[in-house]
């Protein structure tokens, strides 16, 4: 018992250490253009406004996996456009996220 009493501490700091980065974010970013520019970028898995084009879209995850990013463009006087893109949260901070953004470019298409 007196062993365990004295080993608690370094247990408990060991645990901690194992989950450090578990509840860590994880970024990915997008810059995202259309022709013409000033297109509406809208998020369709929740229907979310990201901006307006050319944009540039930060991601968060608490996991460190792709995802797949489905949105759409909407211009007046456009045919509005979908697409969809892969963001990979591998950066552990925004800044290198936004370093290493991926690129997605769009043509809007006259109505």
């Amino acid at each position: 018992m007196k062993l365990l009493k004295h080993l608690s501490p370094f247990l408990f700091l060991a645990t901690a250490s194992l989950c450090v980065g578990c509840s860590q974010p994880h970024y990915g970013v997008a810059r995202i253009n259309s022709t013409p520019s000033g297109a509406e970028i809208i998020n369709l898995k929740d229907d979310s406004h990201l901006g307006s084009t050319p944009a540039r879209v930060l991601f968060t995850s608490d996991k460190r996996e792709p995802k797949m990013i489905t949105v759409q463009f909407v211009k007046p006087g456009y045919k509005s456009k979908i697409t969809s893109f892969n963001i990979n949260h591998r950066h552990k901070s925004q800044k290198t996220a936004t370093e290493a953004a991926i690129d997605v470019k769009v043509e809007l298409e006259k109505e």
